[in-house]
């Protein structure tokens, strides 16, 4: 590889740009109490609602602990409870409030006007094969982190 190459660096500044312009988004769609990071949560469970905290962690690839204190605020506030099976009381499952189920659509809004923005200039092509490339760097700083 020659010269300075700046992917991390890049991938950094548009994660931030992006979570700023889609707080603001949110805020324009009357989503006010969601931050990015909460609205990853709530994407993965309107995906898959009734999941254990496992496999939120894995989805949404938050630390247990990070998870752990994003789900308690968001339990505060009313988006989801926790659900303990008769069967298995050691198991807990994470599940959507009604309320916060109402809120899918807005937030379905907010994240399509989102791609809108990611993608405009670009070809289905072009869209097709950044993703192929995003999903390799993501797959390669998977396996660095499940071999630490």
């Amino acid at each position: 590889m020659s010269g300075i190459k700046q992917g991390g660096f890049l991938i950094s500044k548009i994660h931030q740009l992006a979570g700023r312009i889609f707080s603001k988004k949110l805020k324009n769609y009357n989503i006010n109490e969601i931050n990015p990071a909460q609205g990853r949560i709530l994407f993965v469970l309107w995906q898959n609602d009734g999941i254990t905290i496992q496999e939120l962690a894995k989805k949404t690839s938050l630390g247990k602990s990070t998870l752990t204190r994003m789900l308690d605020r968001m339990e505060e506030a009313g988006h989801l409870t926790r659900v303990y099976p008769r069967e298995d009381r050691r198991k807990v499952l994470i599940e959507l409030t009604e309320a916060n189920r109402k809120m899918k659509k807005a937030y379905e809004d907010v994240s399509e006007d989102m791609l809108h923005l990611f993608y405009k200039g670009f070809s289905e092509e072009e869209v097709d094969l950044f993703e192929t490339f995003l999903n390799r760097i993501f797959h390669n700083l998977s396996e660095e982190e499940n071999n630490q």
